[in-house]
């Protein structure tokens, strides 16, 4: 596709929406990553694919999927071939995350995009602060888009410390905590614990 990112990325899941609404399908995807700050307006950037991290399910939580179903995968692929993308423009990528927590209150934060048969819920502001603060010092010292989405995000120094916590429980090693330090002193923030 050569229309800009946003239209790109709408246009994708409308025709994705429209093609499970024709067949009689309906799926409640979490989105995260590079698609939910592009649909949040934090981005401008292209952004390659779309990382879902699981099911929404009845009561709000968010579920592991090993797989996307075979009807949906159908779909994605039809999509994939009728729009000029790769075949796994929508993936599971991040769906690990959920095998060690996500921030608290994380389903709270989602917002609801409709787009026909399927029901976006794009991670919150907080919780894409979280997850690019981890993938920031998991990447230091190279300063990508992470960090650099991450200023975009413009978290508080609050929200960087409960931030901070919450990645130390996906990797507890002193060589992340190293990192994580100095990508919170690039930041502003010298003190990660608030004491």
């Amino acid at each position: 596709m050569t229309q800009d990112p946003v239209t790109w990325l709408e246009d994708a899941l409308a025709a994705l929406g429209s093609l499970l609404e024709v067949r009689g399908l309906r799926y409640e995807l979490v989105i995260v990553g590079g698609a939910s700050l592009l649909l949040r307006g934090v981005i401008a950037r292209p952004t390659k694919d779309v990382d879902v991290l699981g099911a929404r399910i009845a009561g709000g939580g968010v579920e592991l999927m090993a797989a996307l179903p075979d009807h949906l995968a159908a779909a994605v692929a039809d999509i994939a071939l009728a729009y000029d993308l790769a075949r796994d423009w929508l993936n599971l990528g991040p769906a690990s995350l959920l095998d060690l927590g996500l921030p608290a209150g994380f389903e709270g934060r989602l917002e609801e995009r409709r787009f026909g048969g399927l029901v976006a819920w794009i991670a919150g502001r907080f919780d894409l602060a979280c997850l690019k603060l981890h993938a920031a010092a998991d990447h230091w010292p190279v300063r990508d888009r992470h960090l650099a989405d991450l200023v975009l995000l413009a978290p508080t120094t609050g929200e960087l410390r409960t931030a901070a916590s919450w990645t130390q429980t996906h990797d507890p090693s002193p060589a992340f905590a190293s990192s994580l330090a100095a990508v919170l002193r690039s930041l502003g923030v010298e003190d990660r614990d608030g004491a």
